[in-house]
């Protein structure tokens, strides 16, 4: 109670800590003298009260402010103790903030809050990055979240790293220094160069091919201000990113299977909608053609692991066809609803096939036709089957840049019988669906891939087999009826007669509309597409596959 308030500004902070003091800044929710007090109370009460009472119910305006204030004031003024103290993980806390003068040599910290959103406060952040005598500017928002500590109700900061940079995640730290991996100039099929600025979608991309080819293509490194990824972002598959770069390198050259007419076609098309993704391929190559995203932090096309829906019939079929259990023209119902260990299955609406072919179940994309196979079925046969046949949930993909190749893991039960309709643990993303309907359309898988592999003579998956003429003639018989006169008709219109497609609706829990998907191949030409929480595959992602098909001719 006795400890005096000290005026802003007075108290000199460390050195080598932050890399110096800034005066405060009055904005919005206000850096001020009493940022370290409590509710009016000073922060060294001792009262039984205070020290036993545990706080609850949702946070006041005021608690938040004090919360955030406290945090704040102490990052600013370089007491990174205090500051971490203020979080409700004080060690991580303390390692990055330390990190971020240290480190990432950022200096002249100046934070201003802005208006408060519940617990949520954004706040602006402006600093000078100085190394080895060269400065620049730095300038970027982020926000942080106030959450009561279990034990006693007290107000913290939620700490996440993204606090302190809104690119990083847990377990990533800022650096400055050379970079250690040159720059890279990315060029299209044609020679043109490709750049972020050009297709927005790229920028991860071209993380990526600086990581794998930097050192192999040539040029010298810079010096820059990166995000350095940590474990957990590795296994993610993510990059380094660079915030800002000091001094040039000299890129090398890397030349990219990319289509600038299809790229800057899919940029257009899902720049049309919110949370779309679509990949393009030749399938007589692997070659990939195109990929773009409405979001561009996370490049969901390449490296996305969501759950298929009924796309994963094309791999359920060619099981059903290969073990002759089915053919497209036997007689096969759907019925309304399929019991299988202790679940109901119900198909899109409530919908039945009484009377009908398995060819007629496929282009209406009706669940029950699929699921009521599972007690002919051993629980590894789809994991197999994906896995021998597609090249599926290996690991193994090199397609030139971090990507995730699709997942089918053995399952036992109702889960089994979600997995043959693309549901329980399957996941895949554009890339993968694109390859499946490749796989189709050429009778074999080949690897998608991004850079040739004669630039780096690595080697690219392979399936452990090939499937059958008939199989292939079977599948292509279904997804051509699909296009002809199923749920993919209405997208795939003007499109025929060398075509195929199949469409596929995933429910998501928490989500008011199931994500939707498209995959289908015209001539030499494959395209899936994925639109989170758009609804049928037909009407969301149909178009802008169909569209790239148009386009790629």
């Amino acid at each position: 109670m006795g400890k005096r308030r000290r005026a802003a500004g007075r108290r000199t902070a460390p050195p080598g800590v932050i890399g110096g003091v800034v005066a405060l800044v009055a904005c919005g929710a206000g850096l001020t003298a009493y940022a370290l007090y409590d509710g009016g109370s000073a922060a060294g009460e001792t009262s039984a009260t205070a020290h036993h009472q545990v706080r609850t119910g949702p946070l006041s305006a005021a608690e938040v402010h004090t919360a955030a204030t406290a945090f704040l004031t102490s990052w600013q003024r370089g007491r990174v103790a205090d500051a971490a103290a203020a979080t409700d993980d004080a060690p991580a806390a303390t390692a990055l903030l330390t990190g971020y003068g240290k480190d990432a040599h950022l200096m002249g910290v100046t934070l201003t809050p802005g208006t408060a959103t519940g617990a949520k406060v954004p706040f602006s952040v402006k600093a000078t990055l100085a190394y080895k005598g060269v400065s620049r500017p730095l300038a970027y928002g982020s926000s942080l979240t106030v959450v009561r500590r279990a034990s006693d109700g007290k107000p913290l900061v939620d700490w996440h790293s993204s606090v302190v940079q809104p690119d990083l995640r847990d377990g990533d730290t800022l650096v400055t220094g050379a970079s250690g991996t040159p720059p890279v100039k990315a060029l299209d099929r044609d020679g043109g160069e490709v750049t972020a600025a050009r297709y927005p979608s790229l920028g991860t991309v071209l993380d990526g091919l600086r990581e794998k080819y930097g050192k192999k293509a040539g040029g010298t490194a810079g010096v820059e201000l990166r995000v350095a990824r940590g474990k957990a972002s590795q296994r993610a598959k993510l990059s380094d990113k660079t915030l800002v770069t000091l001094s040039q390198g000299t890129p090398g050259t890397v030349r990219t299977t990319l289509d600038p007419a299809l790229q800057a076609e899919a940029e257009a098309q899902v720049g049309k909608r919110t949370h779309a993704s679509v990949v393009v391929l030749r399938p007589s190559t692997g070659e990939i053609l195109a990929v773009a995203n409405s979001e561009h932090g996370f490049n969901v096309g390449f490296q996305g692991s969501l759950a298929p829906g009924s796309t994963m019939k094309i791999v359920t079929s060619t099981m059903l066809f290969e073990k002759k259990l089915i053919t497209p023209d036997a007689s096969h119902p759907c019925p309304k609803t399929y019991k299988l260990a202790g679940w109901t299955f119900h198909n899109d609406d409530d919908s039945e096939i009484k009377k009908g072919t398995f060819k007629t179940a496929f282009g209406a994309s009706c669940n029950n036709a699929f699921i009521d196979f599972a007690p002919k079925l051993s629980h590894s046969d789809l994991t197999e089957e994906a896995q021998q046949v597609y090249g599926l949930g290996m690991d193994n993909w090199a397609i030139g840049v971090p990507s995730f190749d699709g997942s089918v893991p053995v399952q036992s039960g109702a889960q089994m019988g979600a997995s043959l309709i693309g549901q329980g643990g399957v996941r895949m993303n554009p890339l993968n669906m694109a390859s499946v309907a490749a796989t189709v359309r050429s009778g074999r898988f080949r690897q998608p891939y991004l850079v040739s592999p004669e630039v780096d003579h690595r080697t690219l998956a392979t399936a452990a087999r090939t499937m059958s003429a008939k199989t292939q003639s079977q599948l292509k018989e279904v997804m051509k009826f699909t296009a002809d006169y199923g749920t993919a008709a209405k997208a795939m219109a003007g499109l025929g007669p060398d075509y195929g497609a199949k469409t596929g609706s995933a429910e998501v829990d928490g989500q008011k509309k199931p994500n939707g998907w498209f995959t289908a191949y015209r001539g030499d030409l494959v395209a899936a597409g994925v639109v989170q929480a758009g609804g049928h595959g037909g009407d969301t992602a149909g178009p802008i596959v169909a569209d790239l098909l148009r386009k790629g001719g």
